[in-house]
């Protein structure tokens, strides 16, 4: 469910911001919000675990191969497949979940 939430506020942040600016830039944008939104569903919900500085500091960790799988995806998808940039982003994002689940279990649930 969280993954869902955090895919929707990705997304919902994405299509507010392409009208103004370009799709890979609004991409980024709505890509560091959803990722400020992820750590603090997944500490208190997925991994009933409470938030440090520490994890927060490595979280983006996580986020850094869903970021690279996500951006790579949405670039092939857009440019090389043809698909409508407003659509390739959360195809993209869907694809990426499960690595990103696997990662942030394994930073969020380590005791720091």
């Amino acid at each position: 469910m969280v993954g869902g939430v955090n895919t929707a506020t990705f997304y919902a942040s994405y299509l507010l911001l392409h009208p103004h600016m370009p799709y890979f830039l609004a991409y980024t944008l709505a890509f560091v919000v959803s990722m400020v939104g992820s750590f603090f569903m997944n500490t208190y919900f997925t991994y009933r675990t409470r938030p440090t500085w520490g994890k927060f500091v490595r979280f983006p960790l996580t986020n850094v191969t869903n970021y690279v799988i996500t951006s790579v995806g949405t670039v092939i998808l857009v440019s090389g497949v043809g698909m409508n940039d407003k659509i390739a982003p959360l195809v993209a994002a869907v694809a990426a979940i499960p690595f990103t689940f696997v990662l942030s279990r394994k930073i969020l649930t380590r005791t720091a």
